[in-house]
This record gives structure tokens, C-alpha cells and sequence, in this order.
């Protein structure tokens, strides 16, 4: 262990995340390792820690589209339906870019759901 209080001891937290944690700043800190620690924070419901790990992920990498994907979901979780919106809009580009026409599909589904979430209630609480 190191010292300091890098994560918070909880009974939710996953065991791989301290593993993964141990190579951020590393040779191996990477878009897939950044994606692979917002996905497990999110599974576990630490949105914030998800959103920074997912966000790191897309700065690293930003032709990764199912980061862009997970960081729309997380941030519409967080009840930030327009930065939601703004990242399944860039997953879109994304995707389509690539010629990944059903991680396109999917992130227009939830993008479309923001739209009118945001249209009708302004900043509320929209579910992906």
C-alpha cells in the first residue's frame, strides 16, 4: 500500500480499481486504462471518479468512442445533461468517423433523450 488516501476505503469498491490505479502515471496510463477506471468507478456509483477517469480517457484518445459513450452516460448520471449532451454529440462524430454505425445508433438514442429531457424541463434529471 501506499501512503496518503488515494481512494477512499469503501466496501463498494471494486477490487480491480486499486490494480488499475496503480498504473495511472505510468508507461502503461493510457486511454484503455482510463476508460477501464471510469467503467468500474461507474459500476460502483462514484460518478465524479468515473467522470474525471473517463474524461482523461477521451483527452488521451479522442477517436475513442465508447469512452465518449460511458462519459455521456456518467455525466447525465451526474445530472450534467448538457455536458451529457455535448459528449454522446462528439461520441456521434466520433463512431460515425470510424464507421461504427451501432455505437452511433446507441449514442443518438441517448442524445435524442437529453434533447427532450432538456427541451421540456430545462436541466432535470435525464436517465441514459
Amino acid at each position: 500500500m501506499q501512503g496518503g488516501a488515494s481512494i477512499p476505503a469503501s466496501p463498494m469498491t471494486s477490487q480491480q480499481i486499486p490494480n488499475l490505479l496503480k498504473l495511472v502515471g505510468t508507461p502503461r496510463d493510457g486511454a484503455l486504462l482510463r476508460f477501464s477506471l471510469g467503467s468500474e468507478y461507474l459500476k460502483n456509483s462514484d460518478i465524479e471518479q468515473a467522470i474525471a477517469h473517463l474524461g482523461a480517457a477521451v483527452e488521451k484518445d479522442p477517436g475513442y468512442s465508447a469512452a465518449w459513450k460511458l462519459l455521456g452516460r456518467a455525466l447525465g448520471e451526474s445530472g450534467r445533461n448538457g455536458e451529457a449532451l455535448a459528449a454522446y454529440r462528439r461520441g456521434i462524430e466520433v463512431a460515425q468517423g470510424k464507421g461504427d454505425r451501432q455505437a452511433a445508433k446507441e449514442m443518438a438514442v441517448f442524445a435524442r433523450r437529453l434533447e427532450k429531457a432538456l427541451a421540456s424541463s430545462g436541466e432535470s434529471g435525464a436517465r441514459s
